[in-house]
């Protein structure tokens, strides 16, 4: 755990520099600060001294309460300069701890966010950066005042009386033990509460995300139900947590309660054995708040320190996964792309020890500008074959070629920037249409924006809307239609203009007006380009240049569609199943 604690305060570490300056203003006002408090009482024991005050004059008195009173001054100065840009200095490292961890979850292969979930996430990128921030401001601020204010304090009372200052050292030793011996405890009760708030962001995500379905099955009492299960479990963490800080804090308040009554009771007996003035007393009785006070800030750090260390721990496990695929260092650039894809021997399947492979032996071959259909009932391979080519997810054995290159060869940023793809299940950004079909091409002319348009046959409804393209389109494109998120979806790929185009069953569940349009903007789409359909439609099977029949992970027949119906075979049971 210390090799731990050590690894976690290094990188945490690195995110103050680029902000040397500002963490210089904050420990320093920080240091002003402790400064000021403890030189007060020395001053007035000072003043208090029977010798020092026999011999002063009123003018004396008069300059001594002003220099505390300017001490004052510069000690609410420091404090607002410290709150202020501490906090400004919090906030920027959360900003750049936050900038990398997204930054980072872009370079992220699919197969990591198929077994996170975005709830989890989200906790990581608002809780627990948060948390951190907060850490970054309070944490080194505390410990630099608490250790500036224990030692002039100590200093101080040292040079006053020697012997007084020896009791008041005797219950430090007991406070470290005590704040050790909870250490470990609360970390992990602070982290098991991070990861039940998760679960409930997880859970709310999933039952908002889904309340049509929720609702129209009148699973309400279901999902209710789940939620209680994960808010019951954040409760018992919490109260676990709770139980370890009240522990904590009241053996701290214990050991400070017997602070006092020590300082009381050693200064009440020096005095009497004439060992203590009782000036001094008195400035030790003022020294007991500023020793109170940064053993308070300690106890606060500790269990800041915790919690902020446990949501650390949290955000280094994202920065520290690994891009399951990635540019090798000799990766190659295309500039053009012909489209001539080939499978050879390709076997895959999501996880290296499933028992059973998803894709097993494919070897198949999309000609350059040429249209290509997979076919084959549910569960046979198709949309898993077609997330290969832009190594979405990377084949265990066999290889995919793109103009003879191994797509291995290359860098996926070009790689997926000549392969357009149209999913059954559109996903559109809450934002304005325009944006929606820009965001392949944010440089896009007005007038490219409109022949997109035009091409998808989307035009036309665009303008018939109050707001024509600036039109909001809610989450996920809630306020459209199947079909007309799909056609803004092939809008988008004609800004994109890529080489390869890849329809995951693009039309399998619209209506047959929508299902016109967009095969209308698909076949426009399709000129010249290498297409690969996955269809479940007789007439996108028919128009199809050549087509593969996959039947559990293995092309099992191909041809085009009259050759593989006359063949008599698995295809043309499809056939006469109504499957195609």
């Amino acid at each position: 755990m210390a090799h731990n604690s050590e690894h976690i305060v290094k990188r945490f570490a690195a995110y103050y520099r680029p902000h040397r300056a500002l963490f210089t203003l904050d420990l320093v006002t920080a240091a002003l600060r402790a400064l000021f408090i403890i030189v007060i009482p020395f001053l007035v024991v000072r003043m208090l001294n029977k010798e020092q005050l026999a011999q002063a004059t009123l003018a004396d008195i008069w300059t001594t309460i002003g220099i505390i009173g300017v001490l004052i001054l510069l000690m609410a100065l420091a404090e607002f300069i410290n709150v202020k840009w501490g906090h400004i200095l919090g906030t920027r490292i959360e900003t750049d701890m936050r900038s990398d961890l997204f930054r980072h979850l872009q370079k992220l292969s699919f197969h990591y966010f198929d077994n996170t979930k975005t709830g989890h996430i989200m906790s990581r990128i608002s809780n627990d950066l948060f948390t951190i921030g907060e850490l970054a401001h309070h944490g080194p601020e505390d410990l630099f005042i608490s250790v500036c204010l224990l030692t002039g304090s100590l200093v101080f009372m040292f040079i006053m009386n020697w012997e007084m200052a020896v009791i008041v050292l005797i219950p430090m030793p007991l406070i470290l033990l005590w704040g050790n011996i909870f250490r470990v405890r609360l970390r992990r009760t602070f982290r098991e509460v991070r990861v039940r708030v998760a679960d409930i962001n997880s859970n709310v995500e999933n039952a908002i995300q889904g309340i049509r379905e929720v609702q129209s099955y009148g699973k309400e009492t279901y999902a209710i139900d789940r939620f209680d299960d994960v808010n019951n479990e954040f409760r018992t963490a919490k109260s676990n947590m709770y139980h370890a800080m009240a522990g904590f804090h009241s053996g701290m308040m214990f050991f400070l309660e017997f602070y006092s009554v020590l300082i009381v009771g050693g200064g009440m007996l020096l005095v009497y054995l004439g060992r203590l003035e009782l000036v001094e007393l008195i400035g030790f009785l003022m020294y007991r708040r500023y020793m109170f006070q940064p053993i308070r800030r300690l106890t606060g750090f500790m269990e800041a320190y915790q919690q902020g260390a446990a949501a650390f721990e949290r955000f280094t496990e994202i920065m520290d996964e690994e891009p399951a695929i990635a540019d090798r260092p000799d990766a190659i650039s295309l500039d053009t792309v012909a489209g001539d894809i080939t499978f050879e021997g390709v076997r895959f399947k999501y996880e290296d020890d499933a028992p059973a492979w998803v894709l097993e032996d494919v070897t198949l071959h999309v000609p350059p500008g040429k249209t290509v259909a997979l076919v084959g009932e549910s569960g046979a391979g198709k949309s898993s074959l077609a997330a290969l080519i832009p190594r979405f997810y990377e084949p265990q054995h066999g290889t995919i070629q793109l103009d003879g290159h191994s797509i291995t060869n290359l860098k996926m940023r070009d790689l997926r920037r000549h392969v357009g793809i149209v999913q059954q299940s559109v996903f559109l950004f809450d934002t304005s249409i325009r944006e929606n079909i820009m965001f392949g091409r944010p440089d896009a002319t007005e007038d490219e924006l409109y022949a997109a348009a035009h091409n998808a046959h989307i035009y036309d409804f665009i303008m018939s809307l109050p707001d024509g393209f600036d039109t909001l389109v809610g989450e996920r494109g809630v306020k459209l239609s199947g079909g007309q998120k799909q056609r803004i979806s092939i809008a988008r790929l004609f800004l994109k203009d890529p080489p390869v185009l890849i329809f995951d069953e693009a039309t399998s569940s619209l209506d047959s007006e929508s299902e016109e349009l967009i095969q209308k903007s698909m076949e426009t789409l399709c000129l010249g380009r290498s297409t690969l359909v996955i269809a479940h439609r007789l007439s996108t099977v028919r128009k199809a240049d050549y087509t593969y029949v996959l039947r559990n992970g293995r092309v099992v027949e191909q041809g085009t569609h009259s050759e593989l119906v006359e063949a008599g075979g698995y295809y043309r049971d499809l056939y006469n199943r109504n499957i195609l």
